[in-house]
């Protein structure tokens, strides 16, 4: 074991859960924040963010000693711009660092200078060190973060958005509802959002089709369920979060599904992306019980959801979307409320049906750069220096470059998502060909055994 001395005004790496070590100050908390019990923890303010949180000492490392160790783990240009951050700072105070030196001193003779405080100590556990890696594949439980502010806002549509007042916040000082929650389905994106109710206090019993799955969660805080109609039972709000049509209805109709547990009052949330016709389905059949219900599928990503920030479209009974206020706000930077049930699903689709096209034209800009003679990476670069730069092709293009497609949203379900949204457009007599284009390709990658890659691994179709 390492003994290492910390106090308010040091630097630090600060590791929350399953981001990066992030550089920051231990600063003093707002005197109305309390300090988490049972914790041993310091108040970090983090660079190049608004975000500051409670950080237990064992994910806490001081900056100097381990700054080149970081800076070769860590890479992306907001962590550069962090660090770039801490040493305009170090050299903007360096002359009040010499002062308080001299400070110290006078304090040191006796006169009459306040001594400085005693720091407090760390123990580095030398058998799990959470820094190493980059990131952390345990769900952050030792962070309470408090700058995420919501606000609603009416828009000229008829639709409700709730939206952080600082969008720059990775989570946010929440008080969760007192209502017992449910959760079915622990996937890419199920995971994150259970992650997230979990640290932000909220009480949750999960269940999953693997159980194993929930053991994790069990060891966080939450409650196991037997079976999905168990879980209903149980809990005032259930949500599900699974990866089709038929996987969405027989969890509500199969055996010991969802409508078993519903009796009046019971609210289920269907996060699932879904059509329109299976939610308006589910909707009747959990009003005939006299449950309420409402649809919130969620844009994002797994990142996304790990960190918190989904975006979510809502629509059918108002007054769950208010219930699940806390919910929303633990899992997404944002959320809309669209009407009526089956506008959410509408919306969803017509969304990733563009991300799918758009994720296919870029694959194919990628291998025509190649064929033509030209460097994929520069073709990256000029990209995104562009109109058309964003994290998501930044983060799409990387993979492709690297030949990484470890999963951050199924290929599988990008596809399934431009088959439901062509056949909404057929449903209206609405052309889609491009979304029909790409869902050919997408097809092609799966026969390509790509299904359980990222949806970037869209790419492979067009060199094989």
């Amino acid at each position: 074991m390492a003994t290492v001395h910390l106090r308010i005004g040091d630097l630090v790496w600060g590791k929350l859960g399953r981001y990066p070590p992030w550089p920051g100050k231990i600063v003093s908390p707002p005197k109305d924040l309390k300090k988490p019990r049972g914790k041993k923890c310091f108040f970090v303010k983090f660079f190049g963010t608004e975000d500051h949180a409670w950080i237990k000492v064992e994910q806490l490392k001081p900056y100097h000693p381990h700054k080149e160790e970081m800076i070769k783990i860590n890479k992306g240009k907001r962590f550069q711009q962090a660090v770039d951050a801490v040493e305009e700072f170090l050299k903007k105070g360096k002359g009040k660092e010499q002062g308080s030196h001299s400070d110290d001193k006078k304090s040191a003779d006796g006169k009459g200078r306040k001594a400085a405080a005693k720091p407090m100590k760390i123990i580095e556990e030398d058998d799990e060190d959470p820094f190493k890696g980059g990131s952390s594949d345990k769900p952050a439980s030792s962070m309470e973060p408090i700058s995420k502010r919501l606000k609603i806002v009416e828009e000229d549509s008829g639709s409700t958005s709730i939206q952080p007042a600082d969008s720059t916040a990775i989570n946010g000082n929440i008080t969760p509802t007192d209502k017992r929650i449910g959760f079915l389905g622990l996937g890419l994106m199920g995971s994150g959002v259970v992650s997230n109710l979990l640290k932000m206090g909220h009480v949750v019993t999960v269940w999953n089709r693997t159980a194993e799955k929930c053991d994790l969660f069990i060891q966080e805080g939450a409650r196991l369920g037997r079976t999905p109609a168990e879980v209903v039972s149980m809990c005032d709000i259930t949500f599900s979060c699974v990866s089709d049509p038929k996987a969405a209805r027989d969890l509500v109709l199969g055996p010991s599904g969802v409508l078993q547990g519903i009796r009046p009052g019971k609210c289920y949330v269907e996060m699932s992306t879904v059509d329109p016709e299976t939610i308006i389905e589910l909707s009747q059949v959990i009003s005939s019980r006299g449950g309420r219900f409402l649809e919130a599928p969620v844009s994002g990503s797994q990142q996304l959801s790990n960190d918190g920030m989904l975006v979510i479209l809502a629509a059918g009974d108002r007054t769950v979307y208010e219930d699940c206020s806390s919910c929303f706000q633990a899992m997404g930077k944002t959320s809309f409320f669209l009407g009526e049930a089956g506008n959410a699903a509408r919306m969803m689709l017509i969304l990733n049906m563009v991300q799918g096209s758009f994720m296919a034209t870029i694959a194919e800009g990628l291998t025509l750069a190649q064929a033509t003679g030209q460097s994929q990476q520069t073709f990256l670069d000029i990209l995104c220096q562009g109109q058309m730069a964003s994290t998501f092709v930044d983060q799409k293009c990387q993979n492709i470059l690297q030949g990484n497609f470890k999963p951050d949203y199924y290929l599988k379900h990008i596809q399934k998502d431009l088959r439901l949204a062509i056949s909404m457009g057929d449903s209206v007599n609405h052309p889609t060909p491009m979304a029909a284009a790409a869902n050919e390709v997408y097809k092609r990658a799966k026969a390509l055994d790509q299904s359980d890659n990222d949806m970037s691994a869209v790419y492979r179709a067009y060199i094989h």
